[in-house]
């Protein structure tokens, strides 16, 4: 094991996780052949099989899952090591790591542009992943903050909210219930809709919005993409149910239409979050006091047509 290099056992880990060659390397931004290669040469290095396949899944070795315990002990040192460094260097100089839910990515851009605009020599590592995805980064101590819709609630995390985040359910322009004011929700659940997959942070805000009332729904259409549902919400194959950050470009360009529902929007909240036992770099901190003292202001801005905000979420 003499020849295995980090970039190796951070291949490894990121499949071993994920018991995916292909979600691996999506969140290493890397090809499928990139990864196949990396934990090839690490498995020639301990002249064991790291992996096994059983139908269409892979699972650990027993060599495998001892490989992970080292792996992880390794690649938390180095956390270690850069975190100790950073103190060193301050808020200039240091490496933000954060990471965001997929809504996110409409606007959170922006603020990291505003923020490394204000401090010099600051380095980023930005990821966009699903909540299960980033509730195991925050888990696994892979990101110094998270920024997210819904924290979580049984894990032991510091939430705190920094700007609203409205929910609106959308239409093409054509639709025959764009334009109408205060439309019951009962007129709205008997058209199809397009929504994201049960379990995601948008789901669970519809259950949320529509009450008992979500029984009802008929859903034409389960995507796992945002930008895929305001494609068919355009193309007429539904109405859709999402973040009001995620529309902007399209309600600018008179493509989609936020339809006047009673009792909508639904206002929740974004929060910075992270593990409450976490002794935050100076970057982090003071990109976390940033989105606290000025997060609200800049979210607004990056949603250029708001719509009224009306009910909180509880």
């Amino acid at each position: 094991m003499r020849h295995a290099t980090f970039r190796q056992l951070k291949v490894f880990e990121s499949v071993a996780r994920h018991l995916s060659f292909s979600r691996a390397a999506e969140e290493l931004h890397l090809t499928q052949p990139a990864v196949s290669i990396q934990v090839a040469k690490l498995q020639e290095h301990a002249g064991l099989p790291l992996f096994e396949q059983m139908g269409k899944r892979i699972h650990l070795t027993a060599a495998g899952a001892e490989m992970l315990r080292a792996s992880r002990n390794i690649l938390d040192q180095f956390r270690e090591v850069e975190e100790t460094l950073a103190q060193f260097k301050g808020v200039s100089g240091g490496r933000l790591n954060v990471a965001v839910i997929s809504a996110g990515d409409y606007f959170l851009p922006r603020l990291l542009v505003e923020f490394a605009g204000r401090h010099s020599g600051v380095s980023i590592n930005f990821d966009v992943c699903n909540r299960r995805d980033l509730l195991a980064k925050l888990a696994e101590n892979q990101t110094d903050l998270a920024v997210m819709a819904r924290p979580p609630v049984d894990a032991d995390t510091l939430n705190e909210p920094f700007a609203p985040h409205p929910y609106v359910i959308v239409a093409a322009p054509a639709h025959p219930l764009a334009g109408k004011r205060r439309i019951p929700l009962a007129r709205v659940v008997r058209e199809p809709f397009v929504t994201r997959e049960k379990g995601s942070d948008t789901w669970t805000s519809m259950q949320e919005a529509f009450g008992p009332r979500l029984q009802e729904l008929n859903v034409a259409m389960e995507i796992r993409s945002t930008e895929t549902i305001k494609q068919a919400v355009i193309a007429g194959m539904g109405l859709g149910f999402l973040s009001a950050h995620t529309i902007s470009r399209e309600l600018r360009a008179g493509s989609i239409a936020v339809l006047d529902v009673q009792g909508l929007p639904l206002v929740g909240n974004w929060y910075v979050v992270h593990r409450s036992g976490k002794h935050l770099p100076p970057v982090a901190q003071a990109f976390k006091s940033f989105l606290l003292a000025d997060g609200e202001r800049l979210v607004t801005e990056a949603l250029e047509a708001p719509p009224p905000r009306r009910r909180r979420s509880r």
